[in-house]
C-alpha cells in the first residue's frame, strides 16, 4: 500500500543496514523454479482415488453428446424428471475431451497442466510483486504440497488458475501497470459456470477497492466492474437457482446430517496435514505480514487476504486448494524480502551456491509428504475404491430396480450403467434427491435404525453399500441381520443385498450367502467357532474361496482364508493367502505381521523382524506387535533391543502377561 506523502521513511533496521542485497542471478533462478515445477508435477501424480470424477466424466459426455447443459435430473431415480442444476457444467464439458482423448493419461495431463498454471501465475505475480531470488519458491512449493490433496479431478482445479489469473490482473494494476481489471467480468462468468465458490471472484475485487488508497474515480469503476461480474454471473444456464446454491448450502444444507458426514466440508484436519507445511503457511503468513507492517510497508490488501483464505481453509478443508494458491503471491514476496535481510556468508556469495541450498530445502520438506504410503505417485485409477466387480455382478446377474447407494457411489454406477433407468442410483455425488430423502440417508449413517423409514418410504429392490471401513459399517452389520435382505456379492468395496420376496428372488435363491457376513460385528463368533467345529470351518472356507474368485478386489477374503489355514496347520498355505492378500490392497492391516509370526515360527527372526516394520509403517503400532519384535530379537541374540521392544508392549499394555513374564526372565538371566 502506498504511504501518505510527506511521511518520514522508516530507519533501516539493523540487519537491512548490515548487509546489500545480492543481484539475481537467472540462469541459477532458473534452476531453482525447473526443480520446483518439477516438485510440482510429483505432488500431483498419485493414485486418482477420489469418487466424483466419474459423473463429472459422464456429464461432460452427455454435454458433448447432446450440445445442450441438462436442466433437468436424468441422474437419479427418485426425483427422475425434476428441474435440477447441473452444476459446474462448464468444468465438466471441458474435462471430456481430455478423458476422451487419453483416457488415465487424459486426466493427469490436466491436473499437470492445471497445477503448472495456477501455481505458475502466482509465482508470476509474486515476481510482479517484488519477489527476488529463490527464496520465495520454497513458499511456492509449500503451497503445492498444500493443494495436493484437493488436486484430484474436480472443478477446483479449474477453479485454482481462475483465482490466480484474478490476483495477476489485480496486482498488474496496482504495481503501476496497465489496469485490466475490465477482464475480471469475462473471468467471473467462467467461474460462475464451473463451480459454486463463482461469489470469490467480486468479493476478491472489492477487498482490492477497500484495502488499496486510491483516486476516488478508480474506486469507482472498480465498484462498477465487481458490480458487473456480480451480473454476469446470471449468464448460466440455470439463473438465480445456480447462484443460490452455496448460499442454500451455508443458510440450511450445511445443518443436515448427511452434509456433516462429508470430510471435505469438515474444518481442517491439522494430522492429515502435519506433513505437507500447511502448519507452517497458517502461521508464517500472518508473521512476515506483521514484519512488514513492523518495517511501516503495510499491504491491507494482503492482510484481508490472508484473513478471508484462512478463515475459508481452517473452516472447510474443500478451500485449502484455494488458500494455497492466493497465499503465493504475498508470502514469497514476503520471505524473499525477510530473507535478503540477512547478510550472505562468504561462502554463499555464489549465485550457484544459494540454488543449491533452495533447491536442497525445496526438496527436503517435499519429501515426507512425497514419500506418504497411502499415496503413491503413479499414473493410475485405483478401482478398489469403487464397485467395479459389484456392478459387474449387477450386470451379469440382472440385479435392477430401485436400489439404495451410498452417495458416493453413485458417479461410479452412473458411469457404468447411465442412462439404463432400472440401474440409476438412489443417490448421485451431489446428494441429490428430496429433502426427506436426504435427512433420512443422514441420520441412518449413525443411527441404522432409520433405515426402516428410508426403505418403507422406496421398498428398496436392492442394496449396494461400502464396505471400506468407516461409520457405514453399523449399517452393513445392520442388514446382515435382516432376514429380508441377502447379500449375494461382496468384495472390498462393495457389498450387494438383494430383497428376498422381491422381484430379484431369484438371484438371492442362487447367490446369498449362507454364512459369511458383509460387515465386522460377527467375525469374531465366526472365528472361535472355527477354532472347534471342522465341517463349519470348511463350510466358511468354501465361501471366502467364493468371494476371493469373484473380484480382483478380495484382500480380506484372503487374509481370512489364511486364519483358516493357520487353524489347519497349513503355514504355507497360509503364507500364500497373505501374500495374495497384500498384492491386492498393500495396507491391509496384520497381514504383514501375520506373516512375521509365521516366519519367526520357522526360525527365520530377521524375515520376521521386516515383516514387523513394515506392519509397523502402515500406523500406529498395534497392540501385540512390540511383542512379536521382542521375541525375534532375542532369537538372534540381540538381548538389549529385546528388553526395549518388551517394555514398549508393557508401556502399550500393561496387562500383557507374556511381555511382563519375557521382561522378567531376560532381567533375572533365564536362557
Amino acid at each position: 500500500m502506498s504511504k501518505p506523502m510527506g511521511k518520514p521513511r522508516p530507519r533501516p533496521g539493523r540487519s537491512e543496514r548490515a548487509s546489500t542485497p545480492l543481484p539475481e542471478h537467472r540462469p541459477s533462478l532458473l534452476l531453482v523454479t525447473l526443480i520446483a515445477a518439477l516438485l510440482a508435477l510429483l505432488s500431483v501424480s498419485f493414485v486418482l482415488f477420489e469418487t466424483d470424477f466419474w459423473q463429472h466424466l459422464l456429464v461432460g459426455r452427455v454435454i458433448w453428446e447432446t450440445h445442450s447443459v441438462p436442466t433437468r435430473q436424468i441422474w437419479i431415480w427418485p426425483t427422475y424428471g425434476a428441474p435440477d442444476v447441473t452444476p459446474s457444467w462448464g468444468f465438466r464439458a471441458l474435462i471430456w475431451p481430455f478423458w476422451s482423448l487419453g483416457g488415465v493419461w487424459g486426466l493427469f495431463a490436466w491436473r499437470w497442466i492445471s497445477t503448472l498454471a495456477a501455481f505458475g501465475i502466482a509465482w508470476a505475480t509474486a515476481r510482479r510483486l517484488g519477489a527476488r531470488g529463490a527464496g520465495g519458491l520454497i513458499v511456492v512449493v509449500l503451497a503445492v504440497l498444500v493443494y495436493r490433496l484437493r488436486s484430484q479431478i474436480r472443478p477446483e482445479t479449474l477453479v485454482a488458475v481462475l483465482l490466480a489469473l484474478e490476483f495477476w490482473i489485480l496486482e498488474r494494476g496496482r504495481q503501476g501497470g496497465r489496469d485490466s481489471r475490465l477482464w475480471l467480468i469475462p473471468l467471473a462468468w467462467v467461474w460462475a459456470n464451473v463451480h459454486i465458490s463463482y461469489f470469490l471472484a467480486p468479493l476478491i475485487l472489492a477487498l482490492y477497492v477497500i484495502g488499496e488508497e486510491e483516486p476516488a474515480a478508480r474506486s469507482r469503476r472498480g465498484w462498477a466492474i465487481a458490480l458487473g461480474m456480480g451480473a454476469v454471473a446470471f449468464l448460466n444456464p440455470h439463473g438465480w437457482r445456480a447462484l443460490w446454491q452455496p448460499f442454500e448450502f451455508a443458510i440450511k444444507w450445511r445443518h443436515e446430517p448427511i452434509f456433516e458426514t462429508i470430510g471435505e466440508l469438515q474444518p481442517v484436519n491439522w494430522s492429515v496435514n502435519s506433513l505437507n507445511g500447511l502448519p507452517l503457511l497458517v502461521f508464517g503468513w500472518p508473521a512476515l505480514i506483521v514484519w512488514r507492517w513492523r518495517r511501516g510497508r503495510p499491504d491491507m490488501v494482503e492482510a484481508m487476504i490472508c484473513a478471508l483464505f484462512t478463515a475459508l481453509a481452517v473452516g472447510t478443508r474443500r478451500f485449502l486448494g484455494f488458500y494455497a494458491v492466493a497465499c503465493v503471491p504475498f508470502a514469497a514476496r514476503d520471505l524473499a524480502a525477510w530473507l535478503a535481510t540477512f547478510p550472505a556468508p562468504r561462502w554463499a556469495q555464489s549465485p550457484w551456491v544459494r540454488a543449491g541450498l533452495a533447491s536442497a530445502v525445496a526438496i527436503g520438506v517435499s519429501l515426507p509428504e512425497l514419500t506418504r504410503a497411502n499415496l503413491p505417485i503413479a499414473v493410475r485409477i485405483d478401482d478398489s475404491r469403487y464397485p467395479v466387480a459389484a456392478c459387474g455382478f449387477m450386470a451379469a446377474h440382472g440385479v435392477r430396480g430401485h436400489g439404495f447407494n451410498p452417495f458416493y457411489f453413485g458417479g461410479y454406477m452412473l458411469w457404468r450403467f447411465w442412462p439404463d433407468p432400472g440401474r440409476l442410483p438412489f443417490m448421485d455425488i451431489h446428494q441429490s434427491g428430496t429433502d426427506e430423502d436426504r435427512r433420512d440417508y443422514g441420520r441412518m449413517i449413525l443411527h441404522p435404525e432409520q433405515w426402516t423409514a428410508l426403505d418403507r418410504r422406496h421398498h428398496f429392490d436392492y442394496l449396494l453399500l461400502n464396505r471400506v471401513p468407516s461409520r457405514t459399517d453399523r449399517l452393513l452389520d445392520r442388514t446382515d441381520r435382516d432376514s429380508l435382505w441377502a447379500l449375494v456379492f461382496m468384495d472390498d468395496a462393495a457389498a450387494l443385498f438383494v430383497r428376498r420376496d422381491g422381484p430379484l428372488a431369484a438371484v438371492a435363491d442362487s447367490f446369498a450367502y449362507r454364512i459369511i457376513p458383509s460387515g465386522r460385528a460377527t467375525w469374531d463368533s465366526i472365528a472361535a467357532r472355527c477354532r472347534t467345529d471342522l465341517g463349519y470351518r470348511r463350510a466358511v472356507r468354501a465361501e471366502l474361496d467364493r468371494c476371493a474368485a469373484g473380484s480382483p478386489f478380495s484382500a480380506f477374503a484372503h487374509s481370512q482364508l489364511a486364519n483358516l489355514s493357520l487353524l489347519d496347520g497349513n503355514a504355507a498355505e497360509a503364507r500364500r493367502e497373505l501374500e495374495l492378500s497384500l498384492a491386492r490392497d498393500p495396507f491391509r492391516p496384520t497381514v504383514h505381521e501375520r506373516l512375521g509370526r509365521i516366519a519367526l515360527a520357522e526360525g527365520h527372526p530377521r524375515v520376521a523382524l521386516d515383516e514387523f516394520a513394515a506392519e509397523r509403517r502402515l500406523g500406529p503400532p498395534r497392540t501385540g506387535l512390540d511383542l512379536e519384535m521382542g521375541r525375534a530379537f532375542e532369537a538372534l541374540g540381540d538381548r538389549g533391543r529385546a528388553r526395549a521392544a518388551y517394555a514398549r508392549e508393557l508401556e502399550r499394555d500393561p496387562g500383557n502377561r507374556e511381555a511382563r513374564a519375557a521382561l522378567d526372565s531376560m532381567k533375572a538371566g533365564v536362557p
